[in-house]
């Protein structure tokens, strides 16, 4: 009767601490709240955004270089959304236990890291070309518009912009769009590398601590 009643007594115990144990995790609840898709939500209207301006500016002038207008920073980014989005998707099973989820999040964390390498290098285009235009002295020559730092030295460089009806467009227009450029990429930098480091300690720094819920036979660890 004493074994009888102490393993009785060791039951309700243990269904007692059961019963006070935090409730696990509903995975479907607040879905848009979930860590992937606000970042991808970002990186995809950045990279629209970047990409509207890059056309833009070459609406200005067609004669603009690919470093002048990046696009392709823009391009990338909205490549790097997707990924984000199909990761929303696939994150429902704990602990990577699926390869395709695995896999996925893989490819998000080095896109990522990509997408902040582009977004510094398209920054510090901008911020090159947007420290000359405000400096240039520019006339017309014929249909173009011909532009340089030193008016007075005859041998100084010249910038050539194409099709542009009035001067005004490249010291004023054109250097705007470069301001906004330098403003949406280093946006772009920042959200992508949250998303890698968000990505980084959800792979490497979740630790599982010894605290056991529950009886001997049953074993249910807590992640902290």
């Amino acid at each position: 009767m004493g074994q009888g009643q102490k393993g009785s007594s060791d039951k309700k115990e243990g269904k007692k601490k059961r019963d006070d144990s935090p409730a696990p995790e509903d995975g479907h609840k607040c879905r848009v709240c979930r860590f992937p898709l606000l970042v991808a939500l970002l990186q995809l209207l950045l990279g629209v955004a970047v990409t509207a301006v890059a056309f833009l500016m070459l609406a200005t002038s067609p004669s603009l270089s690919a470093r002048e207008t990046p696009h392709w920073a823009g391009i990338i980014l909205c490549l790097v959304s997707i990924v984000g989005f199909i990761l929303y998707c696939v994150t429902y099973l704990p602990d990577e236990r699926t390869s395709p989820q695995f896999i996925v999040k893989l490819i998000y964390f080095i896109l990522c890291m990509i997408g902040l390498v582009v977004s510094v290098l398209a920054t510090a285009f901008a911020g090159h070309h947007y420290s000359q235009a405000s400096s240039f002295s520019c006339e017309r020559t014929g249909g173009d518009c011909v532009c340089t730092l030193e008016p007075e030295d005859p041998i100084a460089r010249t910038f050539s912009y194409e099709g542009v009806g009035d001067c005004e467009a490249v010291t004023g227009t054109l250097t705007l769009y470069f301001l906004l450029q330098i403003v949406l990429n280093l946006v772009q930098a920042l959200v992508c590398a949250v998303g890698a480091f968000i990505m980084w300690k959800h792979r490497y720094q979740v630790f599982f601590a010894g605290l056991q819920i529950g009886s001997l036979s049953t074993q249910k660890w807590q992640k902290v």
